[in-house]
């Protein structure tokens, strides 16, 4: 089976890891474990899951089932929001190790800020201790605003090597993608493709993808990776697996890559999830 090559970045502490990843969410069971064995077979290297996920068994068991070495993989996994407090944390990422039948993540993400709670700092020492210990190679956050992130290094003196955010065309995050340029943090994209058929029926887009022979989704994903953000598409389907990581072989020029950005909208959140008052458990 031909694996792709895929194009590595490098994250502010060193680390590097693949310019796109596979998503698993709502990947479970047996049926989860063989189609995320599937996508490493065919070159995905970076596997993003959450302990909310209820999957990390299944992330471990495709890994197990792969014929790729642990080694050669980047699996993420994120602490949920009823386990912020320091030694609630430190258990947390240690069962979602026990769950996964692993030695380390690669990366261990904060999921949500829950500013309400306001235990994200204890969170964030937690994964800098976990880090310390070698259960994590690289630590980041998922959600967070800039006045979030200021925050975690006034107070540990630690920043995120990585911000997972909701990014699409309908919502392209232009400010805070380019506050984390600044700051020298890595956007990672949650629902690339907008989880939405809307995306995937739209005329602008669909002329573009038509120019260069692919997909609408080859597309989006395409300006993801140009805009310098790392996406994470999920897809049960082998096909589809293929497609999404295909997308290295064309570029956008910079018309083409103005008139997706301009299709975000103010409403253009999936689901209003705004970090400042969202909170997830």
């Amino acid at each position: 089976m031909m694996s792709q090559i895929i194009p590595e970045v490098t994250l502010n502490d060193g680390v590097t890891l693949p310019a796109i990843g596979f998503g698993t969410y709502s990947l479970n069971g047996n049926e989860g474990a063989n189609a995320i064995k599937h996508a490493i077979d065919i070159g995905y290297r970076l596997i993003d899951s959450a302990y909310n996920y209820e999957n990390e068994g299944t992330v471990g068991e495709a890994v197990r089932r792969s014929s790729v070495p642990r080694e050669k993989l980047f699996i993420t996994s994120k602490l949920p929001g009823r386990y912020q407090t320091y030694d609630k944390a430190v258990t947390t990422i240690q069962e979602s190790l026990y769950r996964a039948n692993l030695d380390y993540y690669d990366l261990y993400l904060i999921h949500w800020p829950n500013p309400k709670q306001d235990n994200y700092v204890e969170a964030w020492q937690a994964l800098i201790d976990a880090k310390k210990w070698g259960f994590i190679r690289s630590i980041g956050v998922c959600n967070f605003l800039p006045e979030h992130i200021e925050r975690l290094e006034k107070e540990t003196g630690i920043k995120p090597s990585i911000n997972q955010i909701e990014l699409h065309p309908f919502f392209n995050q232009a400010e805070q993608r380019s506050w984390h340029e600044e700051h020298n943090i890595k956007t990672e994209s949650w629902s690339p493709l907008a989880r939405a058929n809307a995306v995937l029926e739209n005329e602008t887009i669909k002329k573009i993808a038509d120019r260069h022979h692919k997909t609408v989704s080859q597309v989006i994903l395409r300006w993801h990776y140009q805009l310098g953000a790392i996406p994470i598409p999920k897809s049960a389907s082998p096909a589809r697996q293929l497609e999404n990581i295909s997308i290295f072989d064309f570029s956008l020029d910079e018309t083409e890559m103005s008139m997706i950005t301009g299709l975000t909208r103010p409403d253009g959140r999936i689901n209003n999830q705004d970090p400042a008052i969202y909170e997830e458990f």
